[in-house]
């Protein structure tokens, strides 16, 4: 689906989990490598952030598709269900419980995903 040039996205799903500071950047290299990797092949698009606090880091990936279809395809079938990595309780302080999807309405700027004008009134 990433490759296909033509599809826009009309959606963003968002994940917050956090880290103690002592396990943050192993935890980011592990994400890397298992969960945002094979997001990579199917995802239109993904970011990731990181904010370092005092005791612990949080993390945030977002990831952009074309409709609701082709996220729950990757998610196993509901795009709001949470499925953790299989050591996200080794390094999470607490397991997420959700996510947020989002309808993207319009972007903005060089990072900004590519959006389809709004529909006429």
């Amino acid at each position: 689906m990433a490759s296909d040039t033509q599809l826009q996205p009309t959606i963003a799903r968002i994940w917050r989990g956090r880290t103690r500071s002592e396990v943050a950047d192993a935890y980011e290299l592990y994400n890397y490598e298992v969960g945002i990797k094979p997001l990579l092949a199917k995802a239109l698009g993904v970011q990731t952030f990181r904010e370092d606090r005092a005791g612990e880091v949080e993390f945030m990936t977002i990831s952009y598709w074309a409709d609701e279809a082709s996220m729950g395809g990757f998610a196993g079938g509901d795009p709001r269900q949470i499925h953790h990595l299989p050591r996200d309780a080794e390094f999470l302080i607490a397991l997420p419980r959700d996510v947020q999807v989002l309808r993207l309405l319009t972007g903005h700027g060089a990072f900004a995903p590519p959006m389809q004008p709004p529909p006429a009134a």
